[in-house]
């Protein structure tokens, strides 16, 4: 595997180039917001009656992308939230 090599000719554009892989964009829709909280709770074993269906899958969604422990996994939701300016 080969590694493209040349010179570089234009830094500024290549220093924006590495600030923005580190760029993180994260958006959710006010239905999802709304719905975060479980509204009808099943009463079943192994449901969860505070949080929906679609609040779980997102928060595995992003713990398999960002490869988080559960606890960071609910950290890094929070304070996503608190960026958002939602109060969850």
């Amino acid at each position: 595997m080969g590694t493209a090599k040349g010179k570089i000719t234009n830094w500024k554009q290549y220093n924006h180039t590495l600030t923005q892989r580190g760029s993180l964009t994260f958006w959710m829709d006010d239905a999802a917001i709304k719905h975060w909280y479980n509204q009808h709770p099943s009463g079943r074993r192994g449901r969860s009656n505070t949080y929906s269906d679609s609040a779980i899958s997102t928060a595995l969604m992003i713990k398999g992308v960002f490869k988080l422990p559960l606890r960071a996994l609910e950290g890094f939701i929070n304070s996503i939230f608190r960026l958002m300016d939602v109060d969850l």
